[in-house]
């Protein structure tokens, strides 16, 4: 008796069921990009999201897959190629799992002048795990699987796949001889992942009950591996504290006595301090890179360190004497919580600790209730603090929104999600957009510049379009306000001259942009106004932007630095 094989079916075909299979829900595209597999999309009820920019769209599948879990897919046609590569750098810094799809040139026109046509897999080296050809619509069985497979596994990363024809159009009407469709699981983070040794816990467990001042600290990986509760009982179990990188915030309530904050560039006072006391640092899905450890001065070269990674190419990279655990971060911190037992000296310095922190927030609380005018972003942090739901996801850009988000907006909810910018200014609207689409039952909170909103301003009408309820607040300063002193500072001596023109715009008024997009707009320069506004606009549920006017002047908290030895 033979097997039975399915039918054979086109490209087109294919690759929507295997979206379908995969538990794709929405794909990101900017046309034109595999046109009849979009229309087979549609009759399978995958949401085809068309942008306005190809880096739109790789943001918006950034979103959607760190706020899910599932892959992020993204589109785009030959000569948007180099766009959406760029579109890649955060998906890949952040090690999210997303599928980049190009059309490029048929074989034929290569190396031959070919109009708008560049190599592609230059382009994609250093923002991928892997570029492959598909040059044959027989290919995708296997190449498909690959890419969802690479993105998603235990260094999640994107992977980009390049298609025969300008849009895809050779793989699309190629046919497809055996098209069995790629397993559901290769559709988002792996659930099972590699145990950690009894012998690497035991190293570990040993090293932590020789320290008196351990402190964790706490990534990206741990988040994705839902570490959450492991976390927490740790931290309170062992009275250990817990310090974050950016990507690492929320995985408990900032508010926790044991909770330290951001630690590394983006970090407030007490963060470097601590971190730089403890005699004992367990890296837990963090690779120590130079942002979360203040340019690897936090902690100190030569400070023990337990290292728990899922990628082992991350344990020692950064710091030597590093008791390393490749496993699970879930399971390892579990097993090494189980293998102590409380010190009374752990407990001494988690009151340390906490005092440190409490009065850093006492010297804070009278600036996050000023009533300058124009209003302090402090002002504005916390009024978003008390107005984001128990299950809020708070996206931010980089740079001063991200200093500002980290340092002064509380997240104090375990259900509440924070994703960051890792270093491409504009990211956040549409990273929040794409956010949406992936949690479309959680509230949406965009936090971003001025100067970042201007980039994709124009995805106000793909959120209209789409009615998607992001609340987007602009910190609105008319101007890049990081860079100000620091431009005024190479004037110093100098008579004339014109800084402003270096880092000021505007002023612009966004509510008036986001109402001629159809979004509502709503201006605020009352600080007595903010907080019933941002309830409102959330509770809404509906697409609004709140266009806050700031003060330029104020400084973020900074960072502290060991002095120099």
């Amino acid at each position: 008796m033979t097997k039975n094989r399915s039918a054979p079916k086109n490209g087109a075909r294919y690759i929507a069921e295997s979206f379908k299979q995969l538990g794709v829900s929405h794909v990101f595209f900017m046309d034109a990009i595999l046109r009849p597999t979009l229309v087979e999309m549609e009759e399978l009820g995958i949401k085809r999201i068309l942008t306005h920019s190809e880096k739109s769209a790789a943001y918006m599948a950034d979103g959607y897959a760190r706020v899910s879990g599932r892959v992020g897919v993204c589109m785009a046609q030959s000569v948007g190629a180099a766009n959406l590569a760029a579109g890649l750098q955060d998906a890949y810094l952040h090690r999210a799992p997303v599928v980049a799809l190009t059309g490029r040139k048929e074989p034929m026109l290569r190396y031959r002048n070919a109009y708008q046509e560049v190599p592609h897999t230059p382009l994609y080296a250093s923002v991928t795990k892997a570029s492959m050809d598909v040059a044959e619509a027989r290919e995708l069985p296997h190449l498909l699987a690959q890419a969802f497979r690479q993105a998603t596994d235990c260094s999640p990363r994107p992977v980009h796949l390049d298609l025969n024809g300008l849009g895809g159009e050779i793989i699309e009407k190629g046919e497809v001889t055996n098209p069995n469709l790629p397993p559901a699981a290769l559709g988002r983070l792996p659930v099972d992942r590699p145990l950690a040794t009894p012998r690497a816990i035991a190293e570990a467990a040993s090293r932590l009950s020789q320290s008196e001042r351990p402190v964790l600290v706490v990534g990206t990986g741990a988040i994705q591996a839902e570490a959450y509760e492991e976390v927490l009982a740790f931290a309170e179990q062992l009275n250990i504290p817990v310090a974050t990188s950016l990507g690492g915030r929320t995985i408990i309530p900032t508010t926790h006595p044991r909770h330290i904050g951001t630690v590394g560039t983006y970090s407030a006072p007490p963060g470097n301090r601590l971190v730089h006391e403890a005699d004992l640092v367990i890296f837990v899905g963090c690779h120590a890179g130079d942002q979360p450890t203040n340019n690897y001065k936090v902690p100190a070269q030569g400070t023990p360190i337990v290292q728990i990674d899922l990628d082992g190419q991350e344990i020692g990279r950064n710091y030597p004497d590093v008791t390393g655990v490749w496993g699970c971060p879930r399971q390892a911190l579990a097993d090494l919580a189980e293998k102590n037992i409380a010190r009374p000296e752990w407990l001494n310095w988690a009151n340390h600790v906490a005092e440190v922190v409490g009065a850093w927030r006492a010297d804070m609380e009278p600036l996050s209730q000023s009533n300058a005018a124009p209003i302090r972003v402090e002002r504005l942090c916390r009024e978003i603090s008390e107005a984001l739901p128990k299950n809020g996801v708070l996206v931010a850009d980089t740079g001063y929104s991200g200093i500002w988000t980290a340092t002064m907006l509380d997240l104090p909810h375990a259900g509440q999600s924070y994703l960051r910018a890792a270093g491409s200014l504009g990211w956040a609207f549409p990273a929040a957009l794409g956010a949406q689409c992936g949690a479309p039952d959680r509230p949406v909170v965009c936090f971003s510049g001025d100067g970042a909103f201007y980039y994709h301003l124009t995805e106000l009408e793909t959120q209209k379009r789409w009615n998607l309820p992001v609340v987007t607040v602009i910190n609105n300063n008319s101007g890049f306000g990081q860079g100000t002193p620091k431009v005024a500072s190479f004037y110093a001596g100098r008579e004339g001259g014109n800084p402003a023109e270096i880092n000021r715009f505007g002023p612009t008024d966004f509510a008036a942009v986001a109402r001629d997009f159809g979004v509502e707009g709503i201006r605020v320069e009352d600080q007595a106004e903010l907080g019933p506004v941002l309830k409102d606009a959330i509770a809404a549920r509906k697409p609004v932007l709140i266009d806050v006017v700031t003060d330029i002047h104020p400084r973020a908290p900074e960072a502290w630095e060991p002095s120099a030895a």
